[in-house]
């Protein structure tokens, strides 16, 4: 028994993995190892795969995973947050796109159809590429990659009616309009069906297979959801990739979230592996080599040109200059569906054989070119700010913002007050304490939405890129006494810690971060607070762990006060603390100690009469009596068996003092 498609995978996986172990050596990205890999076994090569179709099944069912994980990681909420974005956004990117390359191929003697279609081909930007590196970078949930993943889904949305138009621009379609109506009810009431999914449906299933304790059953439920909501997406005319972004919506809904994605990914990162390798095999080699001059000159020319429109639709969402060019310099790229559509225009008569090769090697080099973009894009998009703006103009500007911080600090408007950069969950708990404990305080956003959303509910909201220094001066910065940097993007991060600290060295910086492994060169930066989720969440762990074991309340959270003191003052210290930001008073520590014994002569006696300052150089600050605290002390309190006295000294003199209370 012959099973080609099992040589397949083993030839290509063999190619692979040496590939990218090479690529790895060079720090190159994965990416360029695995569509090597296909261009070397594909049929313009080595010609060492002969089940090409099977091969472009598996990479679709990676794309299906991808997408899949991606909607497990949003929600519902965040995608109604940004259907601006979506709609707005997506529609002038692609229209603005499909124009451009139009005009720019009439100029070319190419007929208006081709063109227009040239253009619906182009304005398709690499949804596996570019989320597959937006997670690696965790910039998903940044404000260029929330750009990025809307505008990717308005194309997801897009492909299908680009493939009903189709046939009419080659003259060819009688009834589109009412075909596209009838796709329009269709997309409606899949949306229906997959709410109703996510609030009532999904999370009891989940609920009865979760508490099986069965691990293969709760697998094989996420894949069963992922893969039926996708043939459903499919089966009414939309793709396969947008479906298994309406599964992991639902799943998001669910508290099985993140099991759901530590159970996917590793499906993810294989049958991902297929799709760049099928990219490859679709190279010819030979027309690419022929032809390379005028390809290199086409894949720039479409960097620039998408680049700029992408930027553009950002812009006109008003996001601001930062947020502008990282979004141009991720969706810069030809995508995966566009090869779909071409299929269609190639049946159609729209896309002559060289013209396709064109396109095909052209969407190649771009989407090879996408990691090494991205990689570098936040050094780019700062290089290009600075050009920007001429330094008079800077200086100006500059010379304004200080006039206005002045009259802002004269009318004693934000003085002493807390900045709050970024209104997400963690922004608006800040906001709403801020409020309740009457703070002065004023946030700073880049969502529009967020932004109404903040103004709603009566909070001192603004639009403001934080990274900008004219914009924390207008904020008043140099007068703050607490920032709470409370965004994903760490990058934006790094710049925001770097500006605060040219206008203050005074205002107290506090931080949120995923992971602890970040803190050191946080702090390093001017930080003088890190919160890292990750072990805030191992905390919370423990904490319910000591619970479980009857341990006492006030036990656990001393142990957490503790745990929680020790990380961070370690950390500080890695990262060199400046003098003056900390209470802290060398050699001196202030400790709680029992007294266990009566056969001491401290026990039943009067301070003045036991003498502890002169006898061992400490002070008595407070003792604990039961429920409760002496505070006033005075030389006739006496100190009784079991009392926990408060004192502050040098941890020899505590130690000694500690093995008196003892004996």
């Amino acid at each position: 028994m012959e099973l080609p498609l099992l040589t397949d995978i083993v030839i290509i996986l063999g190619v692979s993995v040496p590939l990218i172990l090479l690529f790895q050596r060079f720090r190159l990205p994965s990416i360029l190892g695995l569509i090597l890999a296909g261009i070397i076994v594909g049929p313009s090569a080595m010609s060492l795969v002969h089940s090409a179709h099977d091969v472009e099944l598996m990479s679709e069912i990676g794309v299906i995973f991808l997408l899949f994980v991606i909607g497990i990681e949003f929600s519902l909420g965040e995608l109604a947050q940004i259907k601006r974005t979506v709609f707005l956004g997506g529609a002038l990117q692609v229209f603005l796109t499909i124009g451009a390359v139009a005009l720019i191929g009439t100029l070319i003697d190419l007929p208006l159809t081709h063109a227009i279609f040239l253009g619906f081909l182009f304005s398709l930007s690499s949804t596996a590429i570019v989320l597959k590196l937006l997670q690696e970078q965790r910039a998903v949930h940044s404000p260029h990659g929330r750009v990025a993943v809307a505008i990717l889904i308005f194309q997801d949305i897009i492909v299908v009616p680009f493939m009903l138009v189709t046939p009419m621009l080659a003259g060819q379609s009688e009834n589109w309009v009412n075909e596209l109506l009838v796709l329009v009810l269709k997309v409606l009431a899949v949306i229906a069906i997959t709410l109703v999914l996510a609030r009532y449906i999904v999370p009891w299933i989940l609920d009865r297979v979760v508490r099986t304790k069965n691990r293969e059953l709760f697998i094989l439920t996420l894949v069963v959801i992922c893969f039926a909501t996708a043939w459903m997406t499919y089966s009414v005319g939309l793709s396969l990739a947008l479906g298994a972004f309406f599964a992991g919506l639902i799943i998001s809904e669910s508290t099985y979230s993140h099991q759901a994605t530590a159970n996917i990914l590793p499906f993810r990162e294989i049958f991902i592996s297929f799709f760049f390798v099928s990219i490859g095999m679709l190279l010819d080699v030979k027309f690419f080599l022929m032809n390379v001059h005028w390809i290199i000159l086409l894949s720039i020319a479409t960097f620039v040109v998408k680049g700029i429109i992408a930027a553009i639709a950002t812009s006109a969402i008003r996001y601001p200059a930062r947020t502008v060019i990282l979004s141009g310099m991720t969706l810069f790229q030809v995508g995966e569906f566009a090869f779909v559509l071409s299929a269609t225009g190639i049946a159609y008569g729209l896309l002559a054989d060289s013209t396709y090769q064109y396109f095909l090697s052209v969407s190649i080099l771009t989407m090879a070119a996408t990691p090494f973009v991205m990689k570098y894009e936040e050094y780019i998009s700062d290089r290009i700010l600075r050009l920007a703006i001429p330094k008079p103009v800077r200086q100006r500007l500059d010379r304004i913002a200080e006039v206005r911080a002045s009259a802002h600090s004269n009318n004693e408007e934000l003085k002493d007050h807390l900045l709050i950069i970024g209104y997400g969950i963690n922004g608006k708990n800040v906001a709403k304490a801020a409020s309740n404990a009457d703070i002065p305080y004023s946030i700073l956003e880049l969502d529009p939405t967020l932004i109404a959303e903040g103004k709603s509910n009566g909070h001192p909201i603004h639009f403001g890129d934080a990274t900008d220094e004219v914009t924390l001066s207008i904020q008043n910065i140099h007068l703050a006494r607490v920032v709470v940097i409370a965004i994903s993007d760490q990058d934006a991060t790094r710049n925001i810690i770097r500006n605060i600290r040219r206008y203050t060295e005074t205002a107290y910086i506090i931080v949120r971060t995923r992971y602890v492994k970040e803190i050191d060169q946080i702090i390093k930066l001017g930080a003088d607070e890190v919160i890292p989720e990750e072990f805030e969440t191992s905390i919370e762990i423990f904490t319910k762990v000591l619970r479980k074991y009857l341990i006492p309340f006030d036990e656990i959270e001393s142990f957490t006060q503790q745990i929680r003191s020790g990380n961070y003052e370690m950390l500080r210290s890695a990262g060199g603390i400046k003098p003056g930001n900390s209470l802290t008073i060398p050699e001196m520590e202030i400790a709680s100690l029992k007294v266990s014994q009566v056969k001491n002569d401290v026990v039943g006696k009067r301070l003045d009469e036991s003498n502890l300052r002169q006898r061992f150089g400490i002070n008595l600050l407070a003792i604990q009596r039961g429920n409760h605290y002496l505070t006033h002390l005075t030389p006739e309190t006496m100190i009784e068996l079991d009392d926990i006295v408060y004192v502050v000294g040098n941890p020899d003199q505590i130690s000694n003092i500690n093995q008196y209370f003892r004996i």
